[in-house]
């Protein structure tokens, strides 16, 4: 199978959404991705439960591979969960069109973003996006309007990243510069804060940004007063702290599946502060739609690859293998043509 980048395309991609459906039918059943056990997944064709008054039908156009959480449901080393169990259809980044309402029927031939949700019957939703048509309630849906972007499967990180920067100082220094690295950088820009120094080892992963991307063994700072940590890898809060300042505060903005330590005399003798930073709200997504709309933060050249469901296995090897693929999405939007 061969990936076709997204690089020239993704960005500026629209659909222009259909004519209200109200009228029209619900499907029972989607086409999902199934995580069966450790690096087993297929497409599989699952029921969906019945809406209810305050639920949407939403016919996903694209969803996001997550590099972080859904990597580790993906090789069976997500630690404890709620709710974890196999077989489990991930996903928390699926933009689409709701397609039936009740109570929202306003709703009706809008473009929403879903974080996942609960909505089969012969698999676990963990998170439950990666699928073809989703039954959603309609507080758990970010409405987007008229149009959809594929770029708009970023949403939840771009909260995130917002999220994060609201627990301690803004960055001086963040480590890894992934999709979620880099939506911290140009939030932390474009909330009128100096430009943060990102490490990454990869030197595929540099790209061309407007503030510094070095290794971290170039780094000669020792004082940064606030580091956020969003590569996922333990090891790494030790070289964080060498190179923080008295009284400086270290921000764990990425999730980890093995214990975090590190060497207490080092972080003792420059009291060093610990936090975590968790889930976004609906104020982040506000905050970044607000964003978004006035031109401060830019979505572009992070996804960039994209490839049919039928290919879903090659597409997650080389979302969690290439280091060229910053975001890999799923193109559902074959699927409600075939169905129709």
């Amino acid at each position: 199978m061969e990936l076709e980048s997204a690089l020239a395309s993704a960005e500026t991609q629209k659909t222009a959404l259909p004519e209200p459906l109200s009228d029209k039918a619900v499907s029972s059943r989607a086409d999902a991705v199934v995580f069966q056990g450790e690096k087993q997944l297929d497409i599989q064709q699952l029921t969906l439960i019945e809406p209810g008054t305050d639920d949407l039908a939403v016919d996903v156009h694209w969803s996001g591979v997550s590099t972080g959480t859904e990597r580790l449901l993906w090789s069976s080393d997500m630690p404890p969960f709620p709710g974890l169990s196999y077989p489990l259809v991930p996903g928390y980044e699926a933009v689409g069109v709701v397609t039936d309402a009740q109570t929202h029927s306003d709703w009706i031939g809008k473009a929403v973003f879903v974080p996942g949700c609960h909505c089969f019957k012969e698999a676990t939703g963990v998170f439950g996006g990666s699928a073809s048509k989703l039954i959603v309630p309609a507080e758990r849906s970010v409405l987007l309007g008229d149009t959809a972007g594929v770029e708009d499967v970023l949403l939840a990180l771009a909260a995130t990243a917002h999220h994060a920067i609201k627990v301690a100082e803004p960055p001086e220094l963040i480590v890894g510069h992934g999709v979620l690295g880099r939506l911290l950088a140009r939030i932390t820009i474009a909330l009128g804060h100096t430009p943060p120094t990102v490490w990454e080892i990869n030197p595929e992963r540099k790209g061309r940004e407007d503030y510094p991307v070095i290794a971290p063994q170039s780094d000669m700072r020792t004082d940064y007063a606030s580091a956020y940590d969003v590569s996922g890898s333990v090891g790494v809060i030790d070289d964080i702290i060498a190179h923080s300042g008295k009284g400086a505060t270290i921000v764990l903005a990425g999730f980890y599946s093995d214990r975090p330590s590190f060497a207490f005399p080092a972080a003792f003798m420059r009291e060093v502060t610990l936090k975590i930073a968790a889930e976004w709200t609906p104020d982040d997504v506000s905050a970044v739609l607000a964003l978004r709309k006035t031109g401060q933060l830019s979505f572009d050249n992070l996804v960039t690859h994209s490839c049919q469901p039928a290919d879903a296995a090659s597409a997650y090897d080389t979302a969690f293998g290439d280091p060229r693929c910053l975001k890999m999405v799923l193109d559902w939007r074959g699927s409600h043509d075939n169905a129709h």
